[in-house]
């Protein structure tokens, strides 16, 4: 054996301990790092504020304005009902309710003149305010003729048809407000020792390859103690046009000492 191979395995137990010192030295000095690098964290971006419009009465659809996708605004028109029955209803009721108080108009100068007694004029009272709640409750089956617009949005899904007639309960639109687009994701219990509201992020969004900003808004009120992990939630940091509900991607943040 030559005399540079006999120094080259003298000096390999030396080469193979300042190797293993160093991967030791890593890992004591960012475990954490090498923790959060190895854990993928996937959020999935939310609107705001969404809900489902639902009918309250049973009726045929006589305007349906916006399409899907199409955007409103807080109080604007997005269902119209045909109330042509409920409105006859309230006319029926408000003629009823005219009737009854020029009844009760003429018991009370009846009594004036001790011509009936007072059991008749409280019966003709009574029918005064059955007829009057008649009529308010015909009125509030004419306000939900139309439905506004609870908040700013677009429409997600539309479910219904225009004179398609609908049962009270049944689903008409979906709608979301995506002016601002949120982020739910479970993050590790750990964290909490530095994660506080406000403190900013990227995601990396998978449909788009591009990485945008997002800040911490509010943290979960309890730890998964089989997961350790806590619910946080975050809002993109700006305005995206590209970026829709539904799309997804994977949280790139380190704790501050790591950065």
């Amino acid at each position: 054996m030559s005399t540079r191979s006999n120094r080259m395995l003298s000096l390999l137990p030396l080469l193979l301990a300042l190797s293993n010192a160093s991967a030791g030295e890593d890992a004591a000095l960012s475990p954490a790092r090498a923790g959060i690098e190895r854990q993928e964290i996937r959020a999935q971006l939310m609107p705001r504020q969404f809900t489902t419009i639902a009918a309250e009465i049973g009726a045929k659809i006589s305007q349906l304005p916006l399409r899907e996708g199409e955007p409103f605004k807080a109080g604007q028109l997005l269902v119209r009902f045909d109330c042509s029955m409920q409105q006859a209803m309230l006319q029926k009721a408000r003629a009823e309710l005219n009737g009854a108080e020029h009844t009760h108009k003429a018991n009370r100068r009846l009594a004036e003149l001790d011509s009936i007694g007072q059991l008749e004029l409280n019966l003709s009272q009574s029918a005064v305010e059955k007829a009057a709640a008649e009529v308010g409750a015909q009125q509030a089956v004419l306000a939900k003729c139309s439905i506004p617009a609870p908040f700013t949005g677009r429409i997600a899904e539309q479910k219904v048809r225009n004179q398609q007639y609908v049962q009270p309960g049944q689903a008409l639109l979906e709608i979301i407000d995506d002016s601002v687009l949120e982020l739910e994701f479970l993050a590790p219990s750990a964290w909490l020792g530095w994660l506080k509201p406000g403190l900013g992020f990227e995601i990396e969004i998978d449909e788009t390859g591009k990485l945008y900003p997002a800040r911490f808004t509010r943290l979960g009120a309890r730890i998964d103690p089989v997961s350790q992990s806590v619910k946080v939630a975050a809002a993109i940091d700006g305005s995206f046009p590209e970026l829709l509900t539904g799309m997804s991607g994977r949280v790139r943040i380190l704790p501050p000492s790591q950065l």
